[in-house]
């Protein structure tokens, strides 16, 4: 399996090809007022019948024009100067860094692997608790609030936990990130998502809950079963682990590490740990916090541990300096892939749909044949549209802002009800996240828990086939049933 950036240096040289294939398309926007909770609200939607082509040449050049403008060689860096602090690519590349310095840290005084090891010499079967309870929980973050960026801060926290207890980096992988995202695919309250999704299709904002959340708990149990019965697996026979160069690294860690004494320094330490974690659940939950917030939290969490281990005499303040470059430098690859995945959507023209683009015109050949598909037909085609578009658009409030002012109108023209076009965007949206390595979280969660993306998919690939047949099934119940 080639390296992920191999990968997508050729997706990338695919997608430049398609720019001088594809015309390059737009639509128009128009303000559409609606009541929401007894307030009106305006929205900018894509005007129906509005898709025009635009005129001259649109290929990518190779390099750059004279403006400086995206080209196919400059992909990495348009691609990691994109966005701002509250997202698209450089502000989760940021956050990566500082998250990853932060850890390297708290990781480097050695009070987390003391912990593990006290913890473990306490209660020997804590695993039995810990792992179903920490999937349930991530599946409730990614429910509620829409949990993507910020389990990679928590992968962190858990791999080293999961692997001293006898499992490996990917159980770490299952119980954090892929729990937010069985979550996020089947969330009947999440504001990032549903609610934006709903809002567009002009649906009653967080009807249909009812559906959504048998989904949730069936998604939630089938993915829970799977999680357990592969780490005893792995716990039966780790040489058999498909993280296996991961795992070694982190039980080197332990080795280096450990002390014969679990002490106060320790406990304040991990106290300090557990008050910042604590801290970031109350501003995500109650607070809308986001990545800059975090990063600022985890960075603070750093500085914390950091100040207590000199005055512990446990490491220097020189000491502290180099285990936050360490940590950051972990992560670089991480944060790398993030930038270079977000320029093919700059090479495809980017995700304004008033902008011309081969994702719109793109969008538009989509839309136009679904006219002739049956309602079953439809409400899959939907679903698999979703899952493949997921791959240029991975962020959630984006991809709806994008397809479903197209996916709506188009469910009234071949009788499927809008709940259900909406649930086709939820189940495309957050499924394909678990394997795409244009997802920031996904790519986020697997450089803190040192899986390289193509060992990553030779293991995800099969429960990925599990996850698309039960989603396919709950799209055809839904057309049976009449979903609203």
């Amino acid at each position: 399996m080639p390296d992920a950036f191999v990968i997508l240096f050729f997706v990338v040289a695919i997608a430049t090809l398609l720019t001088h294939l594809v015309p390059a398309g737009y639509f128009e926007m128009e303000p559409v007022t609606r009541m929401v909770d007894g307030e009106a609200q305006v929205r900018n939607l894509i005007k129906p019948d509005s898709f025009r082509y635009a005129e001259g040449a649109q290929g990518q050049a190779a390099l750059f024009d004279a403006e400086g403008d995206q080209g196919f060689l400059n992909y990495a860096f348009e691609g990691m100067v994109s966005g701002d602090k509250w997202g698209a690519a450089v502000g989760v590349v940021a956050f990566i860094l500082i998250v990853g310095g932060a850890f390297g840290i708290i990781m480097q005084t050695g009070a987390v692997n003391n912990g593990i090891l006290a913890l473990i010499n306490r209660t020997k079967r804590a695993d039995k608790l810990i792992l179903p309870l920490m999937f349930v929980l991530f599946s409730l973050g990614g429910a509620v609030f829409g949990m993507g960026e910020e389990a990679i801060a928590f992968c962190i926290v858990l791999t080293p936990l999961v692997i001293a207890m006898g499992y490996n980096a990917i159980t770490a992988v299952l119980i954090t990130y892929i729990a937010t995202q069985i979550g996020f695919a089947t969330s009947w309250m999440n504001p990032f998502s549903v609610a934006i999704a709903q809002g567009i299709a002009d649906v009653p904002l967080m009807s249909g809950s009812g559906y959504r959340m048998i989904l949730w708990a069936v998604f939630t149990l089938a993915g829970m079963l799977f999680t357990l019965r592969y780490a005893a697996r792995v716990k039966a026979n780790p040489k058999g682990s498909e993280s296996l160069e991961a795992d070694q690294y982190f039980r080197a860690q332990h080795q280096d590490k450990l002390s014969n004494a679990f002490g106060k320094a320790d406990m304040a330490i991990l106290l300090s740990l557990l008050a910042g974690i604590l801290w970031v659940l109350w501003g995500v939950t109650f607070h809308q916090y986001y990545i800059p917030q975090i990063a600022s939290q985890f960075f603070a969490m750093g500085i914390v541990a950091a100040g207590i281990a000199v005055l512990a005499r446990r490491m220097t303040l020189n000491q502290a300096s180099a285990a936050f470059q360490q940590g950051a430098k972990d992560l670089l690859p991480a944060a790398l892939i993030v930038g270079m995945a977000k320029g093919i959507v700059l090479i495809l023209g980017g995700d304004d749909a008033t902008s011309p683009s081969v994702l719109n015109t793109l969008l538009h050949y989509v839309g136009s044949g679904m006219s002739s598909v049956s309602e079953t037909g439809s409400a899959l085609f939907m679903f698999g549209f979703q899952s493949v578009f997921n791959f240029f658009i991975a962020s959630g409030s984006g991809q709806a802002a994008l397809t479903m002012p197209l996916m709506a109108p188009l469910s009234d023209l071949v009788g499927v009800s809008r709940q259900t076009a909406v649930l086709a965007f939820q189940l495309g949206d957050g499924l394909t996240n678990i394997i795409i390595p244009t997802s920031a979280s996904l790519i986020g969660c697997l450089g803190v828990a040192r899986i390289d993306w193509s060992v990553w998919a030779r293991f995800a690939w099969k429960p990925m086939l599990a996850l698309f047949a039960m989603a396919a099934a709950a799209m055809v119940v839904a057309v049976t049933i009449g979903y609203q």
